[in-house]
């Protein structure tokens, strides 16, 4: 539990260091994109292959505490995709100036919770906005079943001991 709270709060640490300079040329944008892009996509063929692997009766090679990572580093992904949205389109958020806005307003949306003190106004912000909600409903969903599927068979386990 120590090593999750530990990675967790690492993550989040890297989201708020993580440069972004308003003079930055055009192709550290695209880079920093194409890495949420990826870290995105890794998220989901983690998911994915955990869960073809439980599907088949195999008990997987994902941990309920990598389980647990993926979703805070799914999380963490969409708040720097939402916090770059806001922070080089001016008018794309209501609410969202700092990184933390950013993380609040993705685990707002994550809890399907939505204050509407962050909301998104741009067509840019809503599209990725419906991205984030259909990765939260799908990936983030499914790796907590999975999650949960993962701890109940553990606790079965130990009671049969």
């Amino acid at each position: 539990m120590r090593r999750l709270a530990w990675h967790t709060a690492l993550i989040i640490a890297a989201y708020y260091v993580v440069p972004l300079q308003e003079d930055q040329p055009d192709w550290v944008r695209f880079l920093r994109v194409a890495c949420v892009i990826a870290g995105l996509a890794l998220v989901c063929w983690s998911v994915v292959r955990e869960a073809r692997q439980q599907s088949a009766g195999d008990e997987g090679g994902l941990t309920p505490a990598t389980l647990a990572l993926i979703t805070v580093a799914g999380v963490v992904l969409f708040a720097l995709a939402d916090y770059n949205v806001a922070y080089w389109r001016e008018g794309e958020f209501a609410g969202l100036e700092t990184r933390t806005d950013a993380l609040y307003f993705a685990v707002s949306t994550l809890a399907t919770v939505g204050f509407g003190d962050v909301h998104a106004q741009g067509q840019l912000a809503r599209g990725l906005v419906l991205v984030q909600m259909a990765f939260n409903l799908i990936v983030l969903a499914t790796a907590a079943t999975l999650l949960t599927g993962k701890l109940k068979a553990g606790q079965a386990r130990r009671r049969a001991r």
